[in-house]
């Protein structure tokens, strides 16, 4: 292979870049605005839910417990009720996802030392929301009910004795336990999927659109040369969107960056061959830019966003769909990426997400090589 005539074949693409507004604007706008759009926009954090109280009791101890509520930063209360028809009804139209019923007699209870029940109605239409809504509204609840119990045996002369096991919970790698943590970081794998595979599976069938694989057919360059000049371009705008996208995360969104910036760059380059070699084979197998942009987004960009971990837990998905993501290429870029931000993971620990990348490139870069021929067809 000649590097002359390869290094030609690059310039020819990087003319043709810079001549594509629409090329530029991919490579230039989209790794930007998609991490901000992603950064700001997806957010599974539930904090400030608005809800609506029934308080029926009016006591110093039911006021009380609606300030813990407020005070979790879980919940905003939108209003105090003033009968319970009123609160359902702040349900059904969706000003309130939850709504506090708080009984007559919860002060007397609790004075009396007996149980005291207090009624949480849920907007179950999102059952995401609806279960971590519980799971909020139990955790302050429970809270609430140990002081109160602490201080009614106190009251009666009994000695607390300290408890024989005590339980410390300690969060490991994303200690706020916020949601852009491990959000962010993946959405470089869906930046290098539309940069990689959307924008080289146009070079070929771009090239039979225009009328201009005649010329390069009858140039003296291989197809192994014309494949490697067509990529290099996208290669080296890839690794550069790499990396400002990993700056915005680090210093603008503040995602902990505890790994080693050259293991990131080594698997990004890794990965981004893979999704480079799928958007070629996918522009000589389609000859038309129309039908090769279409294919690329549902093969790469969908599986990255669906199957790859980016959002939703893999081993949440059926069986089925787990061996399924295990084809998806992101699968194991966001997994690196993961663990290099937030564990800073050193390569030799990530074998088994490298391992089967390091396979797909030399599959997929063999399948390019071998489905374009320098001929007329």
């Amino acid at each position: 292979m000649s590097l002359t005539r390869m290094m030609a074949v690059a310039r020819k693409e990087v003319i043709q870049i810079f001549r594509d507004a629409r090329s530029l604007f991919i490579v230039v706008i989209m790794p930007a605005t998609l991490m901000l759009l992603f950064g700001y926009g997806v957010n599974l954090d539930l904090k400030g839910l608005p809800i609506y109280v029934y308080d029926q009791d009016g006591s110093q101890q039911s006021q009380d417990l609606l300030k813990r509520f407020q005070a979790s930063g879980y919940f905003h209360i939108e209003r105090v009720a003033e009968s319970y028809t009123e609160l359902t009804r702040a349900l059904d139209k969706g000003d309130a996802k939850m709504g506090i019923v708080i009984p007559w007699d919860y002060a007397q209870r609790l004075g009396d030392g007996r149980a005291a029940e207090v009624q949480a109605v849920v907007d179950g239409t999102d059952d995401n929301t609806a279960n971590v809504l519980m799971g909020y509204a139990q955790a302050v609840v429970e809270g609430y009910s140990a002081r109160v119990q602490v201080e009614w045996l106190r009251r009666q002369g009994v000695a607390m004795t300290p408890a024989g096991v005590a339980v410390e919970t300690r969060t490991w790698y994303n200690e706020d336990l916020e949601s852009s943590a491990f959000i962010i970081p993946g959405v470089l794998a869906l930046v290098m999927s539309v940069i990689g595979a959307f924008l080289t599976s146009l070079t070929i069938a771009r090239e039979w659109e225009r009328g201009t694989m005649e010329q390069l057919i009858s140039t003296p360059v291989s197809a192994l040369e014309i494949m490697a000049g067509k990529l290099a371009p996208y290669f080296v705008l890839g690794m550069l969107d790499v990396v400002v996208c990993a700056l915005i995360a680090i210093f603008w969104f503040h995602v902990p960056f505890r790994g080693s910036f050259t293991v990131l760059l080594a698997s990004s380059a890794m990965f981004l061959v893979v999704v480079l070699s799928l958007g070629f084979l996918i522009s000589v197998v389609a000859k038309s830019q129309f039908a090769a942009s279409q294919i690329a987004l549902i093969i790469t960009f969908l599986p990255a966003f669906l199957l790859s971990g980016f959002v939703f837990s893999i081993e949440q998905m059926p069986v089925a769909v787990q061996w399924i993501t295990r084809i998806v290429p992101a699968r194991y870029y966001v997994s690196v990426l993961k663990k290099i931000f937030l564990k800073g993971t050193p390569a030799h620990l990530l074998f088994s997400d490298l391992a089967p990348l390091a396979a797909m490139t030399l599959v997929l870069g063999f399948a390019a090589t071998r489905a374009f021929h320098k001929k007329l067809e």
